[in-house]
Parts: structure tokens; C-alpha cells; sequence
């Protein structure tokens, strides 16, 4: 009779529990708001370090039209008719307001490029980015995968030490250097590439809309950095997938399916491929994440207009709300992204939908 009240019972107490308890409970719950805690701490955090890099945006514009032959005081007044932000409001004020604007989906509007507001800043140089770095992810990402399945089914031969090490070698490598080497011997030596013509996203004359023309001159344009992506990134997916391709090898479900009569390519792909890369699942949410935010070097390099490049024009020019901007469009992705990577890791992974 007790182990029959002992359900009643834990109902009863669940019905007693405060609802914000009942609330908290709920890992979805938990892992939202540990993610909105974690945008509010770096918006923050983006703030205040942005605001103590040393000049300031008319610090920046005084230099600059000094260097270029204008009076001091002359670029000085002019400086104070441009800029209309108060800067040297304090800054507990600034920030009271930064986050008073956020709060209502308000990201500034940007010092240098007057009345234009910090998000279509974003909107015209995000898509370019997640075209390019995209575009990279998913083909590193495919190439790495099937060749570290075939590196792992040919291990500890001639061909796995030659891929393991060659791939190695290039994630070794700073991207940047890649990019120079790339541009050098392609462009300059071998002339293999328009070095002219392939900077930029477009070429003068064509714009964006659904057409082929357009699509085939926006891959040409990110022909460079896309191949950069994809050479300094290939090696860690393939490494990653021989590792948990070895692991998973070993399982007992594959001995069974191979005992079973399953062909060995069956096996391969439906069993042994299948789990492996379930583990490279996060650090591909990751990877999509951080494909927000580009990559700074890289476009400044190809002179690729993309988000990574705004970020570097704002830092250099001082622009506050922009550099503000960016950094916290990088953050939510990265967040919003890890929350869908946890909450879809559970249903792709049968062995913990149990649990």
C-alpha cells in the first residue's frame, strides 16, 4: 500500500512547489536563460572595452585630416559640426542608454557614417560573409568528414600517415599566411588570378538579385577566400572524424551488423559514419556560429567586403555602436546557435534519447 501512495505522494509535493521552481526545473528553461545572462554579459563587457581602447572616432578624424594637409583647428571644427554624439557624456550614462536601446531591438547608429543606423551597417555586410565562410564550412566540412572515414578504414597505412600529416600541417598554419602565400604565387608570380578584378564582392556593373550572371560573379569574387577557408579548416574536420571514426569502429553494433552479413560499405556509411559524426555535430553549430563574425584578417586581405572588414574599418575609425554592433550580432549567433545544438544533440543521438 506504501509503494502505491509513493506517486500520489510526489505529485502531491510537485503541486506544493512554488511555480517559478517548476519553472527553473525545466532544462530548456535553464539553458534560455543561461544563454539571454550570457548576451547581456558580453553586451556589456563589449561596452566597456571598446570604450577604453585608447583615441576616440574625432581623435581619429582630427589625425587624419592633419596628416592630409587641414589646419588643426580647422579639422577640429569640423569634427565638432560632424560628429553630434556626445562622447564625453560619462560613460555609466552611455551605457545606461546603450543597454536602454537594445532593450527595444536598437543598435545605435553608427559616429562616422552620420544617419545611418548600425543594422542596415550589418545588413549590408553580413550576407556577403555567410555567403563566403559558409560556402568554406560546407565544403571543408564535407571534404574532411569523407576523408577522415577513409583515413580511419586505412589506418596505419602509407595514405593515412600522408593525409594525417599534410592536413596537420596546414591547420597548423595562421589563415592569414595562407591568404598571402595564395596571394602571392597565384597572384603575382604564377598569375594564375586577376588580383584586380577578383577584390572586392562584385565587379562594377552588376548587382545583386536572382540571376545566374550574378551568382557566378559573386563565386568568382569569393573564389580566394572561400579556397583560405577551406585549406586552413579541412585538416581539423578531418582529424576530428578519423578519431571518432576509430572510436566508434569498435562499438559492439558494428561487430554485431558485420556478423549479421551486412556489407561492409552498408556498415560503413549506416553504422560506423552515422555515429561518428554525431560527436563533430557541436563543433559544427559552433563553426556556423562563428561564421557570423568572418574573418577579419582574411577579408582585409582580399579586400572582401564582408563583415569581418567592417568590423576592422569601425575599430580603426572608432566607431563605437558599430564595433558594439557586430560584436553582439557575433555573440547571439554563437549562443542562439550553441542552445539549438544542445537541445537537437539529444533527439539526433538515440543513445541519449532515453535518458
Amino acid at each position: 500500500m506504501a509503494a502505491v501512495n509513493e506517486p500520489l505522494a510526489a505529485v502531491s509535493r510537485d503541486m506544493r512547489r512554488p511555480w517559478w521552481q517548476a519553472v527553473m526545473g525545466n532544462p530548456v528553461v535553464r539553458q534560455v536563460l543561461r544563454a539571454f545572462v550570457t548576451i547581456v554579459f558580453v553586451a556589456t563587457c563589449s561596452f566597456w572595452l571598446v570604450h577604453l581602447m585608447p583615441g576616440s572616432p574625432v581623435e581619429v578624424y582630427v589625425n587624419t585630416q592633419v596628416r592630409a594637409g587641414v589646419p588643426a583647428e580647422q579639422a577640429r571644427a569640423q569634427a565638432s559640426a560632424l560628429f553630434s554624439v556626445n562622447l564625453n557624456a560619462p560613460l555609466w550614462d552611455q551605457y545606461l542608454e546603450y543597454m536602454r536601446n537594445l532593450a527595444h531591438g536598437d543598435l545605435g547608429t553608427s559616429i562616422v557614417r552620420q544617419d545611418t543606423h548600425v543594422s542596415d551597417i550589418i545588413l549590408e555586410f553580413l550576407p556577403w560573409t555567410l555567403f563566403s565562410v559558409g560556402l568554406g564550412l560546407a565544403i571543408s566540412f564535407s571534404a574532411g568528414v569523407l576523408l577522415g572515414i577513409y583515413a580511419a578504414y586505412k589506418r596505419e597505412t602509407w595514405i593515412d600517415h600522408l593525409l594525417t600529416t599534410f592536413l596537420a600541417a596546414l591547420q597548423a598554419v595562421p589563415n592569414y599566411i595562407i591568404a598571402i602565400l595564395v596571394l602571392v604565387y597565384l597572384g603575382i608570380r604564377w598569375q594564375v588570378i586577376d588580383i584586380g578584378a577578383i577584390r572586392g564582392t562584385l565587379s562594377p556593373g552588376v548587382h545583386a538579385g536572382f540571376s545566374w550572371h550574378f551568382l557566378q560573379d559573386a563565386l568568382y569574387h569569393a573564389t580566394l577566400p572561400v579556397l583560405v577557408y577551406v585549406i586552413t579548416s579541412i585538416g581539423g574536420w578531418m582529424l576530428a572524424m578519423r578519431a571518432s571514426t576509430e572510436s566508434t569502429m569498435n562499438e559492439d553494433f558494428v561487430t554485431a551488423g558485420l556478423a549479421r552479413g551486412l556489407r561492409p560499405a552498408r556498415v560503413a556509411i549506416g553504422y560506423v559514419g552515422r555515429n561518428a559524426i554525431l560527436p563533430l555535430f557541436s563543433q559544427l553549430m559552433i563553426a556556423v556560429g562563428f561564421a557570423v563574425g568572418g574573418s577579419l584578417i582574411i577579408e582585409q586581405i582580399f579586400t572582401y567586403q564582408g563583415i569581418g572588414l567592417a568590423l576592422a574599418q569601425s575599430i580603426n575609425q572608432r566607431d563605437y555602436p558599430v564595433i558594439q554592433g557586430i560584436l553582439l550580432v557575433i555573440t547571439v549567433s554563437v549562443v542562439l546557435v550553441n542552445l539549438v545544438a544542445d537541445l537537437l544533440y539529444v533527439r539526433l543521438d538515440p543513445r541519449l534519447r532515453g535518458r
